[in-house]
């Protein structure tokens, strides 16, 4: 997030300039993008996608992908991203250096553990019938390389903004990710639904029940609360 005066000034500039900024929703697949955009949805949020790919096993609620950011690195036709402003677009974090600067990204790059990554994309091609990776080691250090490139690229670029998003706090904390992006987007999201949206069942990598126990009494509270105080209040602290 910008955290300086003179951070602020550029944002307020940029904001005059090229408008509403664009919410991406980024991070390494099988990291839990499609839930972040799942999310999103739910809280308001309208969705920037074409719908090409369908729901299927991997994915049974769906990607919520658009299919030309997939051409972003073999393109210069990418006028259709002013459509996209104001809404919610999956981009992998291998195309984010792609974005042309002519928009403001409001990034939300979704973090997980890497070896669920590998493991939930070893799964995914076998059911595909695809070759799966036999050097896991090897596989998780070119991840690490690229993470941070990519890092070091959005740190640089002054059209973005971001906010990492813990995989993990998202399956054990819903309501508290909810708030932490409604403060970050600066928008009034249905914060109920969103935390609601989270389904362990869905997150094959880790104990179900613990993180089916946790969401349930962490959503009681959060309605709780939501009825007590101030839902927009800064929260952007939990971690």
């Amino acid at each position: 997030m910008f955290t300086t005066l003179a951070d602020r000034a550029v944002r307020r500039v940029r904001s005059w300039r090229y408008g509403e900024p664009i919410v991406v929703v980024s991070g390494l697949p099988r990291s839990g993008t499609s839930l972040v955009m799942q999310m999103l949805q739910a809280g308001g949020i309208p969705i920037f996608t074409d719908h090409v790919r369908a729901a299927d096993g991997d994915n049974p609620r769906g990607y919520l992908e658009y299919e030309p950011v997939k051409h972003l690195a073999t393109t210069t036709d990418r006028r259709w991203l002013r459509d996209a402003r104001g809404q919610a677009l999956k981009v992998v974090s291998y195309f984010l250096r792609y974005l042309p600067p002519e928009h403001n990204y409001d990034i939300l790059f979704v973090e997980r553990d890497l070896g669920e990554i590998v493991a939930s994309q070893d799964r995914m091609l076998s059911r595909r019938g695809a070759d799966v990776a036999t050097e896991p080691p090897a596989t998780r250090r070119l991840l690490e390389t690229h993470l941070s490139e990519v890092r070091r690229e959005m740190r640089r670029n002054r059209a973005f903004r971001v906010l990492d998003v813990s995989h993990r706090s998202l399956i054990t904390s819903a309501g508290d990710e909810a708030i932490r992006i409604q403060t970050f987007l600066e928008r009034d999201l249905d914060l109920v639904a969103m935390a609601r949206i989270v389904d362990p069942a869905l997150h094959r990598n880790r104990s179900v029940q613990e993180a089916r126990t946790s969401i349930q009494n962490q959503n009681s509270d959060f309605e709780t609360g939501t009825q007590n105080s101030d839902v927009s209040s800064d929260r952007d602290s939990a971690f």
